[in-house]
């Protein structure tokens, strides 16, 4: 079973983790079906996971990382991934379908008309769009872990790990033992 780590975060922080040290969680439809479980709830629900949902999915993802790096600098986005990123978009429009249920009144949810693969691109490509052009695109953080290559928003400015119980006691040992090796 595959783990993943730091669930919970921005969508799109969360579809960029799935790339770590040990390698691409989503290499496959058994890797992406894992994780869209772990996702419940926030993403339109897929029936069955292939290949081409997996293809979509990387897509998207591959194109968000140097968006994202470039935003943080300040810089403008590779085109290219911008025309990945507005392909998906694109590929699955959206529209808001008002609806009545006794538990929670009047609802708006939103509908995304096409085939599962281009359905879930544009979901995800739109979580990525919200992260670029939101307030939060600037505090990405990179664990500062060594052996790290996670992506987190920091919920407090002194925040460094994107897990203080796992990557930042594993820096604290290493520093401790480092500091008392010779003695």
């Amino acid at each position: 079973m595959t783990t993943f780590p730091l669930i919970g975060e921005h969508l799109a922080l969360d579809l960029l983790n799935t790339r770590t040290v040990e390698g691409d969680l989503l290499a496959d439809p058994a890797g992406l079906g894992a994780w869209l479980a772990e996702q419940a709830g926030r993403l339109t629900a897929v029936d069955a996971v292939g290949e081409g949902e997996v293809a979509a999915v990387r897509a998207v993802r591959e194109a968000a990382r140097p968006a994202l790096d470039a935003v943080r600098r300040g810089e403008r986005p590779p085109a290219q991934a911008l025309r990945v990123l507005n392909g998906a978009l694109s590929g699955a429009p959206c529209h808001r379908v008002l609806a009545w249920s006794e538990e929670a009144g009047l609802g708006a949810a939103v509908h995304r008309q096409a085939e599962p693969a281009r359905r879930l691109a544009a979901e995800l490509a739109d979580a990525v769009a919200e992260l670029l052009t939101g307030p939060g695109a600037g505090r990405v953080r990179e664990c500062e872990a060594h052996d790290c290559v996670l992506l987190f928003l920091p919920a407090h400015p002194r925040r460094r790990w994107c897990v203080a119980g796992v990557c930042g006691n594993r820096t604290r040992v290493a520093r401790y033992y480092a500091r008392h090796k010779d003695g």
